[in-house]
């Protein structure tokens, strides 16, 4: 799995007019499932997002947790972090699972955080969706489930 993992002041999710997703401070999370995933990288993912120390302490330092910060999770499906534009200029996505099972794992990643401790809120699945979000920092991280083990 692949996560952009975004620190934020707010941010929501749009479905056509209605609001689907909103937090305040917090991460914003893009999840993207590729093929070869399985149940353990939902797992390590929710476990290294929670884990990770990006907010800042009361000496300004990036020492405190998504949770010890008391912020929310927004996690967003985001199937595209699998596009591969290595090739002429329409990108593949022949390595992102395929949506029933890709479904299924995001869902675990969400589970997974809740299991955790977060405040969870979500776009929806396979939907056209508008992400608003303020960029806090800006701090923004790219994760792999496959570079972490």
């Amino acid at each position: 799995m692949r996560a952009v993992v975004q620190r934020v002041r707010r941010a929501s999710v749009r479905v056509g007019d209605e609001v689907v997703g909103e937090i305040g401070p917090g991460l914003c999370v893009l999840v993207g499932v590729g093929r070869d995933d399985a149940e353990a990288d939902a797992d390590a993912l929710a476990g290294k997002v929670l884990g990770l120390r990006i907010f800042e302490d009361d000496e300004g330092k990036m020492n405190k947790s998504l949770l010890e910060s008391g912020g929310a999770l927004l996690a967003v499906s985001q199937f595209t972090l699998f596009g591969d534009a290595r090739k002429g200029r329409r990108p593949s996505f022949i390595e992102a699972m395929e949506p029933v099972g890709a479904n299924l794992l995001f869902e675990r990643y969400c589970e997974k955080s809740r299991a955790g401790g977060a405040r969870v809120a979500t776009g929806r699945f396979r939907a056209e969706m508008l992400v608003a979000l303020e960029n806090d920092g800006p701090v923004t991280l790219l994760l792999d489930t496959k570079k972490l083990f």
